[in-house]
Order: C-alpha cells, then structure tokens, then sequence
C-alpha cells in the first residue's frame, strides 16, 4: 500500500494535506519497498509539508489583519 495519492497538492485543504502528510511519514517509517518508491513518497511528503505551511501562514495573516482592524476600530471608537 502507498500512501501516495494523485490529487495535486495546491488543491489540498489544510486538513486534508495534514493527513496525507502523517500517512507518508508513517509509509516512510516503515520503509517502502524501493529507492524509487521512497524518492516519490519524500517528494509528496516535501510538497505536503509546504501546503500545511502555506496554510498556516495564510492563517496567521489573517488572524494578524483581523487584530489590526480590531485594534484600528477600537482606537477610533475613542476618538
């Protein structure tokens, strides 16, 4: 079984990429049956990775503009 999945990586959610991601890390683990197997599970691995990451920026950028905006109206409700 290969934990390796074709859906392209760029349309993965956060949550779904998340869980691909433990799925490859475990396949690696227990280690696949070839170099060339291991090579694309690292690959997928490398990729999912980087969408969670992107994710999460995404996420923190927006958390940060919604501090800010709360921050601005709350400032002007002095005023």
């Amino acid at each position: 079984m290969s934990a390796l999945n074709d859906t392209p990586v760029e349309t993965l959610s956060f949550e779904a990429a998340r869980d691909e991601l433990v799925k490859v890390v475990a396949e690696l683990e227990q280690g696949a049956p070839t170099l060339e197997q291991s090579l694309a599970l690292w690959e997928r691995g490398e990729a999912l990775a980087a969408r969670c990451e992107e994710w999460l920026l995404g996420a923190k950028r927006r958390l940060e503009a919604a501090r800010a905006a709360a921050s601005d109206s709350a400032g002007g409700a002095e005023s």
